[in-house]
């Protein structure tokens, strides 16, 4: 194995030149780029959820508060709105309004015209987000500490391009962990 390949990579190239040999008519160029974006997507989304855990939240709450801190001051919003900002259900929305609101991140409101309950973001939810967000941003840089300035810019041009070609000819569907059920499936 070269110096610079990993016993990841190995696998992956293991397992395409077995396909290609098995099946020579098939793309394995393609299942082996997309084997590894599985792969890095699974890495990336453990370490996350540790960092969030370790932070003391979990997902479902950090999308909360951050939908919340994103909106900017007051930090208040409708719960229709958080959960179309969020990408989920009006009922997931309800159980996560009612965990963070015990927890004491969030509480519900009157809306200035009295006829709609607001969410607001409460000084520890503040606090919480603002922590995570900062862990994550820390901990995606280390992720990405092998690729210097230009491979991240030549990497993100690629993914981009790459999620809006996929997202024309599929469609979108948000999922919150890689493999996971859209937020429809799941919470439908």
């Amino acid at each position: 194995m070269p110096p610079d390949e990993t016993r990841s990579d190995a696998e992956v190239d293991s397992i395409t030149a077995a396909w290609a040999r098995e099946r020579p008519g098939i793309s394995v160029e393609a299942m082996a780029v997309v084997t590894r974006l599985w792969r890095l997507a699974k890495v990336f989304g453990d370490q996350r959820r540790r960092v969030i855990a370790e932070g003391g939240a979990d997902q479902a709450t950090l999308d909360l508060l951050s939908v919340l801190r994103r909106s900017g001051p007051p930090y208040e919003l409708a719960p229709g709105e958080i959960a179309r900002r969020a990408l989920v259900t009006a009922g997931a929305i309800s159980q996560r309004l009612g965990r963070a609101e015990q927890a004491g991140l969030v509480e519900r409101i009157e809306g200035r015209s009295g006829r709609q309950r607001l969410v607001r973001l409460l000084p520890a939810g503040h606090e919480l987000v603002d922590r995570l967000v900062g862990s994550i941003a820390d901990l995606d840089a280390d992720l990405l500490a092998g690729l210097g300035p230009a491979r991240r810019e030549t990497l993100d041009e690629l993914l981009r391009f790459l999620t809006d070609d996929v997202e024309r000819r599929f469609g979108s569907t948000p999922v919150s962990q890689v493999g996971s059920p859209s937020p429809s499936e799941r919470d439908g």
